[in-house]
């Protein structure tokens, strides 16, 4: 429940860097908020970028009025329509900025998915050269093999035509030949 009561905060921190991202680290720690003792309800009447000063506080473009962020809601749905609602920046409406974390979240979470999909494709295909591999090796080794069998039968041949015509050398005596000349 915790985590629930912080979710408020967090968005409108992470509003508050958004929309400063551009303006840098020296403009963000120059505006800093508002002493805790005002109230949200004393910018009312003013304008947005005074009310949003403070972070705790939402200003709605219906009445011109800044209000207290509703912590206990995630949504501030009661007090201000979505459209008319600014918490943050005023440049952005709450329904861009829920839709614009809408989108990002998702963004983040199909990326994930399809690394996962692909993942488990690589893996899958790093599994089958294993399998081909292995294949490829046993039709290299009969083709070996077939290749010592052809030129064994090609020396026993040559060897058969040698012995008809008296030019087959005995493994014994290699000089044979030379004795009966």
């Amino acid at each position: 429940m915790a985590a629930l009561r912080l979710w408020p905060l967090w968005l409108q921190g992470l509003a508050l860097v958004w929309g400063r991202a551009g303006t840098g680290l020296a403009h963000l720690a120059a505006t800093a908020p508002p002493a805790p003792a005002q109230e949200c309800s004393e910018f009312s009447q003013r304008s947005c970028e005074e009310c949003l000063k403070n972070v705790s506080c939402l200003w709605c473009y219906t009445n011109n009025t800044c209000i207290d962020y509703p912590v206990r809601s995630i949504l501030p749905s009661s007090l201000c329509s979505f459209s008319n609602a600014r918490w943050g920046v005023c440049w952005i409406n709450f329904e861009a900025l829920i839709i614009a974390i809408a989108v990002v979240a998702g963004l983040i979470l199909v990326s994930i998915a399809v690394c996962c999909c692909y993942c488990c494709y690589c893996r899958r295909r790093s599994r089958r050269p294993d399998e081909e591999e292995e294949r490829l090796a046993r039709k290299r080794e009969e083709r070996r093999l077939q290749s010592l069998q052809r030129k064994h039968e090609r020396k026993l041949k040559h060897d058969e035509i040698r012995k008809k015509y008296g030019l087959l050398q005995d493994c014994d005596n290699p000089y044979s030949r030379f004795e009966n000349e």
